[in-house]
């Protein structure tokens, strides 16, 4: 691990103590600038500094402290793909009757980590030349539940069933319909509860081939939970579900630990994964190089810990700085800017769908998140905004610039990142704010020389972002801009969306199924009502507040803000504060921790 010293800026007290800390810093003393003082502050260089702890010593105000930060470890390495390739350190321990909840970056680990638990991968110790047998798997991992696990694993003596990440791929795999395929899977005699529990019933007959990607989702989740199985995987349950959906999903599985079976998630939904777990393990690292698994810790305690970006038992720094979230929502206010756009009411009439929407507006330099179910018109609303949907009114949709980030991404162009983003930012692409506020935020620049059609998911969806928010506009629209994102990307996203929007002064809609990433990033909410696959209402623009209060209260979920790092957090049902909450209508947040 590289040791080096952080500083506390709020107690540095640079004119009251002299610079001490630059005085003794043997690195300064040999000409290199690993404490330096700027605007009164002392400034310590991560890449200078030697970690000797003189500072430490001499600084008065104890503001100074020593920490690790990230580095390959010399051993605990579980499995290494080859030589120059990803690496992976440590094993989160299994234990029955536990949901255990994985969080950290894409490329970091986690689904490599299902993988080795599930059987798919058999771990070689970092020996990747000549993997090791199963008695000295077992001897490494002696002393922990690993060697009981993977005792059992040898022996085939443990039944693993896993849901894999991408879900869109069951149909190449599996025909037939859904009725056949859950009835098939039911070994636990569920499936009946799961169909009314997930809502399986509008799909029961339908082939599989014609699936939308959430319902794929709970199909295969209803087929993971209705198989008898000593260990039970999730690798991202929450993809392409609302937030009711998710919900209902994490109810499900959570039923498990009755049963008192393993179960393991991995999630980037922030509020799923803490209502669904009870422990965490956190991943942390460079990824695509190598992954470190942390000690296991309660969930509210890990979740806290992945924000703050500092594992206190391993005394880690893993993150320059800390997430953080509103103390309390921001406020509406008429002082945003001037109406850009008003609506009356408009109608837009399918074969079998029908989208009513009610009167609004939305201002300069203000963001509108959108909420509500799968298949109640969000998707339809932005599309006539965007002016690929026609409607016969007399709203002037038509004379407004858009900048438009659909739903499902086609990774069409051809040519690379950097030609493509040249195209659309134009003069803008050499500006520094352009590089230090879009491309940076989001390691665009490490994609440049990519192919547009060689990209992954989550990498395709990072530069359909930055190309919607490089384009001149009016309005900027993004439809899930947090889809196949991990936690951290997600926050940056929000952060980047509400830059551009205050810099240029232009609004933005975005739909989002992510309630943290919403409250993170909307001034106020638009919330749609009526019956998904049958008519959709789109209900005026709100305070954030109210908006969110009048969602969850449809969902029948109550959240709470965490005391430390004030993120919002799903009560659980029929606890305590959820029924306090809901005797007071107050089903968005309270000042309880």
């Amino acid at each position: 691990m590289t040791r080096v010293a952080v500083l506390e800026t709020d107690k540095c007290k640079v004119k009251k103590c002299g610079q001490i800390c630059v005085k003794f810093c043997p690195m300064v003393r040999s000409k290199l600038e690993a404490i330096r003082i700027e605007d009164n502050k002392a400034i310590i260089s991560e890449l200078l500094c030697s970690g000797c702890g003189i500072c430490v010593k001499k600084c008065p105000f104890a503001a100074i402290s020593i920490v690790n930060l990230p580095d390959e470890l010399d051993k605990d390495c579980s499995h290494r793909f080859g030589k120059n390739k990803f690496k992976l350190f440590r094993l989160p321990t299994p234990s029955p009757g536990i949901v255990l909840g994985l969080i950290g970056k894409n490329g970091i680990g986690k689904t490599t980590t299902l993988k080795i638990l599930s059987g798919e991968v058999k771990p070689n110790l970092g020996k990747y030349e000549k993997s090791p047998d199963w008695s000295q798997i077992i001897q490494h991992f002696r002393g922990s539940s690993l060697q009981d696990y993977f005792q059992k694993m040898s022996e085939k003596n443990l039944k693993i069933i896993h849901k894999p990440q991408y879900v869109d791929k069951i149909p190449r795999a599996i025909s037939g319909k859904v009725k056949d395929l859950l009835e098939k899977t039911d070994e636990r005699e569920i499936i009946k509860d799961l169909k009314l529990d997930l809502e399986l019933e509008k799909i029961w007959t339908r082939s599989l081939d014609v699936l939308s990607g959430g319902e794929l989702q709970r199909v295969a989740i209803a087929a993971v939970l209705s198989r008898e199985a000593d260990v039970y995987l999730f690798d991202e349950p929450s993809s392409y579900l609302d937030v009711k959906q998710r919900l209902q999903v994490a109810r499900a599985i959570r039923t498990l630990k009755e049963k008192q079976k393993i179960i393991i998630i991995a999630e980037h939904d922030l509020a799923i994964i803490d209502y669904l777990s009870d422990q965490i393990c956190i991943f942390y690292g460079e990824p695509g190089v190598y992954g470190v698994i942390s000690h296991v810790h309660g969930v509210r305690t890990g979740i806290n810990i992945y924000l703050q970006g500092y594992i206190p038992d391993e005394n880690i720094l893993f993150r320059k700085e800390p997430i953080i979230f509103h103390t309390k929502p921001p406020q509406s206010t008429s002082s945003i800017g001037d109406p850009l756009l008003k609506w009356e009411n408009f109608e837009k009439k399918f074969k079998e769908f029908q989208l009513k929407a009610n009167p609004g507006e939305i201002r300069k330099g203000e963001i509108i998140g959108i909420l509500g179910p799968n298949g109640i018109g969000k998707t339809t609303f932005i599309k006539i905004l965007a002016g690929l949907e026609k409607i016969k009114n007399k709203n002037k949709f038509s004379e407004l610039k858009v900048s438009y980030k659909p739903q499902y991404i086609a990774a069409d162009y051809d040519g690379t990142v950097q030609e493509l983003l040249m195209n659309l930012a134009k003069k803008k692409f050499m500006t520094s704010w352009y590089k230090t506020e879009i491309i940076q935020p989001l390691k665009i620049d490490l994609l440049f020389d990519r192919e547009i059609k060689e990209l992954s998911g989550g990498e395709l969806q990072k530069v359909a972002i930055t190309a919607c928010l490089s384009q001149k506009a009016d309005l900027l629209l993004l439809d899930e801009p947090s889809a196949y994102l991990d936690v951290e990307e997600r926050l940056n996203v929000a952060r980047i969306i509400r830059r551009v929007v205050e810099a240029h002064n232009i609004p933005a809609f975005v739909v989002e199924h992510d309630v943290v990433t919403q409250d993170f990033l909307a001034d106020r909410i638009m919330v749609f009502a009526g019956n998904p696959g049958i008519i959709g209402i789109a209900n005026p623009p709100v305070s954030l507040r109210e908006g969110m209060n009048n969602f969850l209260k449809d969902m029948d979920i109550t959240f709470r803000r965490d005391a430390t790092t004030k993120r919002p957090r799903v009560n659980k049902e029929s606890s305590k504060l959820d029924n306090f909450q809901k005797e007071i209508g107050e089903y968005y947040y309270t000042h309880l921790g």
